[in-house]
């Protein structure tokens, strides 16, 4: 193998279609990482082929220096890895789909079902242990690497690699608050900017938003414009949006009645939920089994048959413009940056943007356990993430903040120790539980129905 041209980033997992196409976008996009090194990863050699072969079009078409490696073995590419970005899943819209139709048989809804609640648990129970075997060859192979983790549960993966491999150099993302999106949208929403086109860094540094929480169950704390408390008027525009809502031309669960459900919040908890499609399900408030009906329906639970429909119709994308049915030369306008190729860039650039990443607490927000692990702004760089100050996590979201963590960490080590009492104390633990027989039936059909997807340790 010829000497890699660095940075080099391996992304395992890059049949993974919500993040391979963008980062292979962003890989021949920037200036800092056009010339280094993008090796793709796939244990499905028809997937594997068909993004390298994007790629290849994509480096030829644009004329950077890119260099290509692709192989269905990590172990092929990971020598000389500057990032290792793990993105993959196993089956996963058919094992969420199983998770949330047995949690649904036994009373618990779930619209997405992969970080909290019986799902987030078996998805756990899936993946992390294939992530530990990546990290004992990523030790092995480029020890200096750092791991970023995109897989879900990101917080409880982020938590396994943070006490079980503390050797490596690791952080978790979700693109859920990714910037500067996330904080300029929100301008739009205060009424500081009436379009995107508007927000300037000098608007930047004037808006001190500050965002916290475990991923999934992140709140926007404060809203200030030079000094002023432009929280309400956020949450007013979210109310307009509410009035009128329908569910678009989403009809998944995630989508449906998010403006009404992050308003009815914030009259709660006077904080606004910043990820509320996934922040709902954290909740037990909409599981369908309060004594008087709500003004917001039960969650829909998640849709497995159109999640296949809409992931055909993204490899139907991919091949098309393998094909040349659609061009090649339309692909840089066809997608954008992604979350974790613009947090490499940044790193390997020394671009002093800010980022939200998984990471612990360290201070940030005053009143959490240093170790709590958490999505905060953080500055980052080669020397990793730096959390910026948060202040205080309001009372009533703050107990729900350590449930939702012991419930996480129980899941991390119960799954790297293959222990069931720790398993099943987390899901008692679990905010979504409200019975322990059916959590018990929860526990026993799931290991039951995925036993092909769980290491048979669990079955001796």
């Amino acid at each position: 193998m010829s000497e890699n041209q660095h940075p080099k980033v391996v992304v395992i997992g890059a049949g993974s279609l919500f993040f391979g196409r963008q980062a292979i976008w962003q890989m021949v996009h920037s200036p800092v990482l056009n010339s280094g090194t993008l090796a793709l990863v796939d244990n499905q050699p028809d997937r594997i082929e068909r993004m390298a072969k994007l790629a290849e079009m994509v480096i030829a078409e644009t004329g950077v220096s890119l260099k290509l490696e692709a192989s269905t073995d990590w172990k092929d590419v990971l020598p000389g890895a500057d990032f290792v970005v793990l993105s993959f899943a196993r089956n996963t819209v058919y094992y969420r789909g199983i998770d949330c139709a047995i949690s649904e048989k036994f009373g618990i809804r779930m619209c997405s079902g992969d970080t909290i609640g019986p799902g987030g648990i078996f998805r756990t129970m899936r993946e992390l242990p294939v992530i530990m075997k990546c990290i004992r060859d990523i030790e092995a192979l480029c020890p200096e690497a750092w791991v970023i983790n995109y897989i879900n549960p990101s917080a409880i993966n982020g938590i396994a690699l943070m006490r079980y491999a503390p050797q490596i150099k690791s952080f978790a993302l979700c693109d859920s608050l990714h910037m500067p999106h996330i904080k300029r949208n929100n301008a739009l929403r205060a009424g500081i900017i009436s379009n995107p086109a508007e927000y300037t860094d000098e608007i930047d540094a004037a808006f001190d938003m500050r965002i916290a929480g475990v991923n999934h169950f992140t709140w926007m704390l404060k809203a200030e414009y030079n000094g002023e408390n432009v929280m309400p008027a956020i949450a007013e525009s979210i109310k307009k949006l509410a009035a009128t809502e329908d569910v678009g031309g989403d009809k998944g669960a995630k989508a449906i009645h998010n403006n009404r459900i992050t308003h009815k919040l914030f009259e709660i908890y006077g904080s606004i939920p910043v990820c509320v499609a996934h922040t709902k399900e954290y909740l037990p408030f909409w599981q369908g089994k309060g004594t008087l009906a709500d003004d917001i329906p039960p969650l829909s639970i998640w849709e497995t048959e159109d999640r296949y429909d809409r992931h055909a119709e993204m490899w139907q994308q991919v091949d098309n413009f393998v094909s040349g049915e659609t061009p090649i030369n339309t692909y840089m306008e066809t997608f954008g940056p992604d979350h974790a190729t613009d947090i490499i860039e940044n790193m390997v650039g020394d671009l002093g943007k800010p980022f939200y990443i998984n990471t612990p607490n360290r201070g940030a927000v005053t009143n959490m356990q240093d170790d709590a692990f958490l999505e905060l702004l953080c500055d980052v760089d080669m020397n990793g993430a730096r959390p910026r100050p948060v202040g205080e996590m309001p009372r009533g979201l703050r107990a729900r903040q350590e449930l939702i963590l012991d419930t996480h960490e129980l899941t991390a080590e119960a799954v790297i120790r293959g222990d069931y009492n720790l398993l099943r104390q987390a899901m008692m633990t679990d905010p979504l539980v409200t019975s322990i027989a059916d959590a018990d039936a929860i526990l026993a059909a799931l290991l039951d129905a995925e036993k092909e997807a769980i290491p048979q340790n669990w079955f001796a």
